[in-house]
């Protein structure tokens, strides 16, 4: 299997796919030998995470139909709605745009975008990115009181935010 090699001052090997490439990071002193059976040993892995990334790319790539978009802008609003009840608070603007890094954002000044390529996913995961960034207006960071509000409006959360990052 090829490999990139890049040798560094860190203590661990780090096996990284990206762009459809391996990327190996290793600490100066490791042998090659012991890196050649290292990447041996994770071939079924590195090809897994290989396919899941082109998967990824390909889903991505998909165009979003009208049909699609008018049911994401249908369930973002619902849910909006219905979550904002239930916190106690609602965003001033909520659009729904093409985001090439995140989900979904909040702002200080209370806005939520949420991305339009959740038109590809299922309803389930699209309501978590909504109560994700509904959350921020009370709390605008990560903190065990955001993550507390976010399960006690979705007590699946985290295998919804797992399947979300896959």
């Amino acid at each position: 299997m090829e490999y990139t090699l890049i040798r560094s001052n860190i203590k661990n090997i780090y096996i990284q796919i990206k762009d459809g490439k391996v990327i190996v990071k290793a600490p100066r002193r490791v042998s090659n030998s012991y890196i050649n059976e290292l990447i041996s040993k994770k071939q079924r892995w590195i090809e897994r995470k290989l396919i899941e990334e082109k998967e990824k790319k390909l889903e991505e790539e998909r165009p979003v139909t009208k049909e699609q978009a008018q049911n994401l802008k249908h369930i973002v609003e619902d849910s909006a709605n219905r979550f904002g009840k239930s916190i106690g608070e609602f965003p001033n603007q909520i659009t729904i745009k093409n985001m090439k890094y995140a989900w979904g954002s909040c702002t200080g000044k209370r806005n939520i975008a949420i991305n339009m390529k959740l038109a590809h996913k299922r309803q389930e995961i699209i309501e978590y990115v909504v109560l994700h960034e509904m959350c921020h207006l009370k709390h605008m960071n990560h903190s065990s009181e955001f993550w507390s509000l976010v399960e006690s409006n979705m007590a699946n959360y985290k295998q919804l935010r797992k399947e979300l990052k896959r």
